[in-house]
This record gives C-alpha cells, structure tokens and sequence, in this order.
C-alpha cells in the first residue's frame, strides 16, 4: 500500500525534529495523549512524557542526527524505519561515536499523528559502540 502525501509529510518533520535538539517538536508529531515506547519498555504517555524520552537521546547526543531510512504500510501500522548517529559527549558521555539503525510501528490518530509508537533497536549493539575501546562504529 502506497504511503499517503500527509504520513510522509509526517515522517519528514518527525526526522528532523529529531535532529533539532527540540523535544516538544518530536513530541508536536504525536497526538495529545499518544505514547511512545522503546524496545518493549514501559510506554511514555502523552506529549511531555515522550519530550522527556526524546530529551534524554538529545542530551545524550547533542550532534545527533536521524535519517529516515523508509516508510511502508505494513497492516494497520506505517513502519518508519531510522539510522541514528552522534557522540555521546552529554553528561557522563562516554565520547564515542555511535551509529545505530531501528524502526518504529506507528498507529495513527484520526488526527494524522501518531497515536502509538512502539520503537526498536539492538540495545546490545548499542551498548557496544559505547564501550571504552570500541572504534568507530561501521
């Protein structure tokens, strides 16, 4: 199934929210109370509560960057799929450089954002690339 003008417009602006260092304009692409949930982890709840999920990559990250990779219809889910890049230079950062690519399963709203997020990545991998000595991730 084709993705619609409005879902890519969508997941245009949620790639480069997450590249702005502003967590309320990830959050803007989510309904009121829509959630957000990573790797099968309990879910955030509602637009500050996944600005607060988003902050903690940001702050982490502060030279993050997200591509979109694709957007496909799979059921009735869009499936964004991502690559995520940056030095972990925040707080405590361990300096390395990691990159890393997921996806997320989206339900809509009927007010075209997102209304469920359940979002996955090789946590194993990613603590990895973090590891003191670990090179430049591929």
């Amino acid at each position: 199934m084709p993705i619609s003008a409005q879902r890519r417009n969508l997941a245009e602006r949620y790639t480069v929210a997450w590249g702005s260092q502003d967590a309320a304009s990830v959050a803007s692409c989510y309904s009121p109370d829509g959630s957000l949930s990573v790797n099968g982890g309990p879910p955030a709840i509602g637009r500050g509560a996944i600005a607060g999920v988003a902050q903690g990559f940001m702050t982490n990250f502060p030279d993050m960057t997200l591509l979109m990779d694709s957007l496909s219809v799979q059921g009735d889910r869009v499936v964004y799929r991502w690559t995520l890049a940056g030095t972990n230079t925040g707080p405590g950062g361990t300096g390395k450089r990691v990159r890393i690519s997921g996806f997320e399963e989206w339900r809509m709203g009927a007010d075209g954002l997102i209304a469920e997020s359940r979002g996955h990545f090789d946590s194993a991998e990613y603590q990895r690339q973090l590891e003191p000595g670990v090179g430049e991730s591929r």
